[in-house]
C-alpha cells in the first residue's frame, strides 16, 4: 500500500459560514493539521460574502499547501433560495481548488457521516465528537469545520480502499499476464 504523505483540504461550504479542515495522512493514519471557518456577516451582500469565501480558501490553500480537496455534494436545501446560495457558496469553493490545480472530490452526506461516524444519519454533534476522536483534537470543534474535517476524513478512506483495491488485483493481474505470456510462448512453439 502506497504510504507517502497526501494532504487533503475539506471544505463545509456555507454563505454565513464555510468550514475548512486540512487532514495529512503519513503512514496510513490520518494527522489533524488544521481547521477553521471562514465567516461573514449575514447583513452583507453576497457578492462580498461569496469574496470572502474565496480569498478565505485562497489562504488556506496557499498556506496549507493540500495536495487534493474534499467537499459535500448537496442534494437538500430548506428552499430554493438557500439552494441557490449554497449553490453559489460550492461554486466559489470549486473555482479555488481548480485555480490552484487541485483534484476534486465530492462526497455526499450520507456517504461522510457513513465513512466518519459509521451511520449515515448521524447528527452534527455526532460527526463533530467522531472527528476529535478520530484526529485526537482535544476540545471543541465548531460545527462546520468539523464537517469539513469529516469530508477529508471520507476522501482518506476512500483513497486507502481503493489503494487496497488495486493491492489486491496486482497479484492476479501478475499470474494473468505471465499465463497469457506462457500460452503465446506455447502456441509459437
Amino acid at each position: 500500500m502506497d504510504h507517502r504523505s497526501h494532504r487533503i483540504l475539506g471544505i463545509d461550504p456555507g454563505t454565513v459560514h464555510t468550514g475548512w479542515g486540512v487532514v495529512e495522512v503519513v503512514g496510513g493514519s490520518p494527522q489533524h493539521v488544521a481547521h477553521g471557518t471562514i465567516g461573514s456577516l449575514s447583513s452583507l451582500g453576497q457578492g462580498k460574502r461569496l469574496s470572502r469565501i474565496y480569498r478565505g480558501l485562497q489562504e488556506v490553500i496557499q498556506r496549507y499547501q493540500p495536495d487534493s480537496v474534499s467537499i459535500e455534494k448537496v442534494f437538500f436545501a430548506r428552499n430554493a433560495q438557500s439552494a441557490l446560495k449554497l449553490g453559489q457558496a460550492r461554486g466559489v469553493a470549486l473555482l479555488a481548488a481548480a485555480e490552484n490545480g487541485l483534484s476534486l472530490h465530492e462526497y455526499t452526506s450520507a456517504e461522510i457521516k457513513q465513512a466518519v461516524v459509521g451511520y449515515g444519519q448521524a447528527s452534527k454533534e455526532q460527526v463533530a465528537l467522531m472527528v476529535g476522536a478520530l484526529l485526537h483534537v482535544s476540545g471543541r470543534i465548531p460545527a462546520d469545520a468539523a464537517d469539513a474535517l469529516a469530508a477529508a476524513i471520507c476522501h482518506l478512506h476512500e483513497r486507502a480502499f481503493h489503494a487496497r483495491v488495486v493491492e489486491a488485483q496486482t497479484p492476479y493481474a501478475d499470474k494473468s499476464s505471465r499465463g497469457k505470456t506462457a500460452m503465446l510462448k506455447a502456441a509459437r512453439e
